[in-house]
Order: structure tokens, then sequence, then C-alpha cells
């Protein structure tokens, strides 16, 4: 914040640094459409103020802008004795009564208001005197009816007071004659125009439209947005119908398609049933003579079939007489029986080749009537085929004729649908650019009045940056003037106390004027020239300063360094016999640690010497320090030569040998610094017999003075053990220990 700006956007900006502050007037008030100028005016420099809960916040941001010089505010204070309860619609009411009905706010004359008129707007009722004067022969269509300010405004509980105090007996007018009428009618009220302009009966402010107020800009702002979201909603909506018209159209689309598909279905169906019964009748005729020609050779059948059984008849007549003439002359003589008998025998062959024949003649002429019987009832199945067939495709006709009829209608109806959905669709494209082009117009309306926000927001901040260039000049030149008062000040106080010499002496015996006397004999004095006095006032400070400046302390100081000398030399003295105090018990701790480990060394190298002869028959094993002057970092190497063998490193030994090495350092160790007892891990598990026998001899020994916990899956080594501890599972998965003692021990 900067000096003599305004303070509200700080406020509104940092509410945390304020308490009590509520926000913005113009964010806390709505205001009825088209009355926000009227409100503006009748509030004042209000509209635009800065909201606060009660007097005493107003008075500590007030204190605080000051001590800031932080600029001016202009504040509203909330007065919760003053709230008022508001109603269903937001306006304000006065507390409910006895009876639990709100009070109305009574008139200028004491009688309760009237209702709301039918237009929305709430009403004021004037006095029966101010009636007959304003109406007496002005022209005024109403004088009666006026709108009262308060009743234009919802503001919360906590303001609803404060707002009511500054709009008391203010009224909305029409303009500003009706106003002029309603104060002459009653001096104590207040008028506002919807234009904004305001009277009294003492004054009047208005004019031509002036810089748009916070409310103003709000209003408008709400009203923009309230326009952009009709816009926005009839384009939706356009948008919407337009959707339901397309899908419409589509679905009037589909169906014709869907109409004209069976229309040619229809046709293409009607065209193959008219092929199909061409081919048919064909079929028929073709049948039909077909039938004829079997009819035909039935017939001839027939006949033949007569014919040859006559002729078989007239053949069996004659074998008959034939028959009986041979039976006749069977009296006759000989010699004429048999010419007789041979002359009928071949007559008799004869007949009965031609019998035969005619029996074959017969059965063929019956099989070819049978036959032709057949092929007759099978020509006939088919022609009955045929006809039925025929009949089915001429009702297929007539059923596609009739779906075509129908689906013709259905074409129509989906043109007229489809026209129908085109002229929807038109309408739908013109409400949907109606709705484009208010929408346009409405964002082009916000655009504009944001636009002149944004320059007379960048007008303001260009008059902001313009007064604090100002300001800053203004402070700076003071600074500077302060700086060079205050300069000339030191200097004059400086001459005072170190020379007693005053402002106006030293500038009458010293100043730039009286002529520099000479610094050394022989030389004449010389006019002032600044820069040379300044160089000699260098010198002369540099070697003041080589001086150094006098201590009247130091001899204080003096004996404080000295004391702290005397305890720092008894400290050290202190460290240093401490020192030589604990070097002496590290010797004696050193002494005696080497003693320990030289004896502790010879006793184990002799056990491990005979150890590893008795676990190597003929061969030897020895200890070696690596540094046996100094015994306190020494190492131990151990050295095994197995027999056959001239290798000493472990490295260069088997597993085996080298796992006895090992046992046998471990038990010299054991031997040498005796323990109650022992725990060994499979130490055997790499042996062989001989070598295990050996090592159990060795344990035997040990058991002697100590008792042996071995762990060991070696069958040797468990025979010789006095009681043996087995770990199995059982059945259910939990682990059991089992034991068993082999021998009992030997009583002391």
């Amino acid at each position: 914040m900067r000096r003599g700006a305004d303070a509200s956007g700080a406020l509104l900006a940092e509410p945390g640094r304020f308490s009590g502050v509520l926000g913005s007037v113009a964010d806390l008030l709505t205001v009825q459409d088209g009355a926000a100028d009227a409100i503006t005016a009748a509030l004042g420099a209000a509209a635009d103020a800065v909201a606060v809960s009660g007097l005493d916040a107003a008075v500590d941001i007030l204190t605080a802008l000051k001590s800031e010089d932080a600029g001016q505010a202009t504040l509203m204070i909330a007065d919760g004795r003053l709230q008022r309860v508001p109603d269903r619609d937001g306006r304000l009411q006065r507390e409910p009564d006895r009876d639990g009905r709100a009070q109305r706010e009574p008139g200028p004359d004491g009688r309760a208001q009237r209702e709301p008129g039918s237009d929305g707007w709430p009403h004021w009722e004037l006095p029966a005197e101010a009636r007959d004067e304003a109406s007496g022969g002005h022209g005024m269509s109403d004088p009666a009816s006026a709108m009262r300010a308060i009743d234009l405004v919802k503001a919360p509980g906590e303001l609803a007071g404060t707002v009511e105090q500054l709009l008391d007996g203010v009224l909305v007018a029409v303009d500003l004659r009706q106003g002029l009428e309603l104060v002459r009618a009653d001096p104590r009220l207040r008028v506002v125009t919807r234009d904004g302009d305001l009277i009294g009966a003492h004054w009047a402010r208005g004019g031509s439209a002036g810089a748009p107020s916070l409310l103003g800009l709000r209003a408008a702002a709400q009203e923009a947005a309230g326009r952009l979201t009709e816009a926005e909603r009839r384009g939706q909506r356009a948008e919407r119908e337009l959707a339901d018209a397309t899908e419409d159209e589509d679905a009037a689309r589909e169906a014709l398609a869907e109409a004209l598909g069976g229309l040619q279905e229809a046709d293409a169906a009607a065209a193959e049933t008219s092929g199909r019964l061409g081919t048919l009748a064909g079929a028929a005729r073709a049948a039909q003579d077909e039938a004829g020609r079997l009819a035909a050779a039935i017939a001839a059948a027939e006949r033949a079939r007569e014919k040859d059984l006559a002729h078989l008849a007239d053949l069996q007549g004659k074998l008959a007489v034939e028959e009986a003439e041979g039976a006749a002359g069977s009296g006759r003589a000989p010699g004429e029986a048999e010419g007789a008998a041979r002359e009928g025998a071949g007559d008799k062959n004869a007949l009965a080749t031609e019998a035969t024949v005619a029996r074959n003649a017969e059965m063929e002429a019956r099989l070819e009537v049978r036959t032709v019987e057949e092929r007759l009832r099978a020509v006939a199945g088919r022609s009955d085929a045929l006809a039925s067939a025929a009949a089915a495709e001429r009702q297929a006709i007539q059923r596609a004729k009739a779906r075509a009829i129908r689906r013709a209608q259905e074409a129509a109806v989906a043109d007229a649908v489809a026209s129908g959905a085109t002229i929807a669709l038109a309408a739908i494209e013109r409400s949907r650019a109606m709705a484009d082009s208010d929408r346009q117009a409405a964002e082009r309306a916000s655009q504009t009045r944001d636009s002149e926000l944004k320059g007379v927001r960048a007008r303001i901040r260009e008059l902001a940056a313009e007064l604090d260039t100002t300001v800053s000049s203004a402070h700076s030149a003071e600074i500077e003037r302060a700086t060079r008062r205050m300069k000339l000040e030191q200097i004059a106080a400086r001459a005072g106390e170190e020379f007693a010499i005053d402002a106006d002496t030293l500038v009458a015996e010293y100043g730039p004027d009286v002529e520099v006397p000479a610094t050394e004999e022989g030389q004449m004095s010389a006019s002032y020239d600044r820069a040379v006095q300044e160089r000699r006032a260098k010198v002369a400070q540099r070697l003041l300063d080589q001086l150094g400046k006098v201590n009247p302390l130091a001899l204080e100081e003096f004996s404080a360094l000295e004391e702290r000398h005397a305890f720092l030399s008894t400290q050290l003295e202190d460290l240093k016999q401490t020192r030589r105090d604990l070097l002496t018990v590290i010797k004696e701790v050193d002494d005696r640690v080497q003693q320990v480990f030289a004896s502790a060394y010879e006793d184990t190298a002799r056990e491990f010497e005979d150890i590893i002869g008795r676990l190597f028959p003929g061969g030897e094993g020895r200890l070696v320090l690596t540094e046996p002057d100094d015994l306190l970092v020494t190492g131990i190497e151990i050295e095994a030569r197995p027999p056959g063998k001239k290798v000493k490193r472990l490295s260069l030994l088997s597993g085996g040998e080298r796992a006895l090495t090992a046992i046998a350092f471990v038990v010299a160790i054991f031997k040498a610094r005796p323990s109650p007892f022992y725990v060994l891990d499979e130490v055997e598990a790499a042996l062989d017999d001989s070598n295990l026998q050996r090592l159990l001899q060795i344990f035997a020994e040990l058991r002697d003075t100590s008792q042996l916990i071995i762990v060991t899956h070696q069958q040797r080594t468990m025979e010789v053990a006095d009681t043996l501890y087995g770990i199995s599972m059982r059945g259910d998965g939990v682990s059991s220990v089992v034991s068993q003692r082999l021998r009992e021990p030997e009583s002391a």
C-alpha cells in the first residue's frame, strides 16, 4: 500500500491482516434488475465501501491504515442490534411480533405499506394530503405509487440494519418529474431515479452517466452473465431440438430406404414369380402333352394286349382241337398213327412255341402297361404339384402386390415425415442461428464492458504509477535535504564537542574564503583548494589511525588476562600430570598383558606340539610368533607337517589335514587353559576312521577334566558318548527331543 491511495483494495486483498473484514458491499448486496444505478446513487460512497463486522473493527482498521500511512478507506459498519429478518424473497422485514407475524414497515404517515404491485415492484403509500397535492394538475398517472429503495436490496443479516439506516426515507421514482412531485409532496423524503439521479428537499445530485460503480459493474456483469446463460440455454435447447429432428429425419430416411428396399424386393419377387409361373406353365403343358402321349401308348398297349389275348385264345383252341384229334386218332393204324403223331407233335411244338411267344408278348405288354401307368401317375402327381405351386405363386404375387401397396403408403408417409423434419430442421436452424446471434451479442457486450473495465483499470494503474513516481521523487528530495541537514548538524556538533567552536566561528575562521596556513617552515600559506585539503585530511586520518586510540581500560584488561593465564597454566600442569599417570598405567597393563600372553603362548605351543604329534604319528607342528620382539602386536602362525610331506603351510594341506590341525590348535588351547565344558559342532565330519579314532582318544582325555557337548553325525563318536540327544519331527510336524543314556556316570 502507498500513501494517499485507496486502501479498499488492500483490505479486500489481505483480509487476514485486518480482523472483522466481511467483504465488499457490492458483493454482499443483491439488487433487483434495473435498480443498480438507483441504489448506487442512494448509498453514495457506501456503495463502494468495505463491510466490517462492527465499530471496534472499523476503528482498528482506520488506526492501522493511519499508522502504516496506507491511504483511506470507506467502511460500512455492521450493527447486530439493527439486524432484520429477511423474508422468503430475501428482502428485509422487521422482527416478528408477539403473534408470530412479520411486522410491516410503516409509511411516512405511520400506516403500513401496501403489498407489492402486479408488476412485482413493492410500492410506497403516500399520505392522503401528499397524494392530493401531488395529483393536483400535474398530469401524473399514479402519483401515489413509488418504490422503496430498501425493498429493492437483499442484504445479509449482519448488514441489514446498516443498509436500512442508509436507505431510510429513500424512494425510487421512474424519472425526475415524478421524483420532483414526490419531494414536493413530502420534503422529508429522498428520491432517486432509475438513471441514478438523487433529489432532496435542499440538495440534488445527478446528470449524465458518470464512472460506473462497483454495484453497477456487478449488476452489468450479472446481467451479461444471465443473458449469456440464457443464450447458452437456448442454444443447448436448439441443439437438443436439432439433434431430435436429425434423429427423426434419420429414422424417416431409414424407413423410406426400408420401404424402397421392400418395394424393390417385391418387384424382384414378382418378376421371379412371373418367371416361375411361365416355367411352371410350360412344364404343365409339357406334362399334359406327355400325359396325352402316355394315354395313347396305354390305349395302343391295351389294343395289342387284347389282340394278343385273342390270338392266345385262338391258339389254345387250336391246341385243344389238336389234342382231341390226337386222342381220336389213337385207334388208327400204326403207320397212320405214327405219321399222324409226328405231324401232331410238330404242330404241337409249333403251337407251344407260338404260345410261349404270345405269353412273352403278353408279359411285355403288361410290363409296358404298368410302366406307362406309373409314368402317368408320376406325371399326374407332378401336374398336381405344379398346379399347387402355381396357386401358391399366385397367392405370393397377390401378397407382394399388397405389400408393395402398403410400402408405397409407408413411403408416402416417410416422405411427409421427411418433409416435416426438413421444415422442423430449418426452424431449429433458424432458432439456433438466433440463439447464436443473441449469444454473440451478449458476448460482444460482455467483451465491450470487459474492455471498458480493463481500460479504466489500466488508467487507474497508470495514474497510480504516476502518483507513485511523484511521491517517490518528493520523498527522495525530502530525504536528500534531511540528509544534508543532518550532516551539517553532525559537523557543527562535532566541532563544538571536539574543538569548542560554534558553526559561525568555524565558517568565519576555517571557511573556504580563508587561506590555509603552511604546515612546514618556509612554506607560504595558500588559498583553499578542496581536493588538496581532502587529500591532506585523508593522510592525517591515516596517520591518526596508525597511532590508534587510547585505551583507558588497558590495566583492567591486563589483570584479567594475567589471571586467565595463571588458570590455564594450572590446568595445563594438571593435564600433563594426568597424562604421566595414564602412561604409567598403560605400561603396567602392557607388561601384564605380555606376561600373561607369553605364559599362555608357551603352554599352548607345548600342548600343540604334543597334540599334533599324536594326531599325525610321525609328523610334527609348532606355533611361531610373527613379531617375537613385540608381543602386543604380534601374530601367530601355525605350521604343520604330516608324515611323508615337506609342506608346512595350511593352504597346501588336504581338507582332513587342515581340520586335524585346527582341532589340534583348539585342543591345545583347551589343555593350556582348561574350561568346565566345551561345545564342538561337527569338527570330525571330514575325518576318516583312523584319524577319528585318534581324535576320540584326545576327547576321552578332555572328558576327564571337562564336559564335552558334541554335535555330530559320526556313529563312532556317538558310541563313546555318555548320553545322546536327538531331535526328531513327529507326524504332526512338531519337533521333539529324544534322549538316551548309554552309561552311568562314574561315582566320585
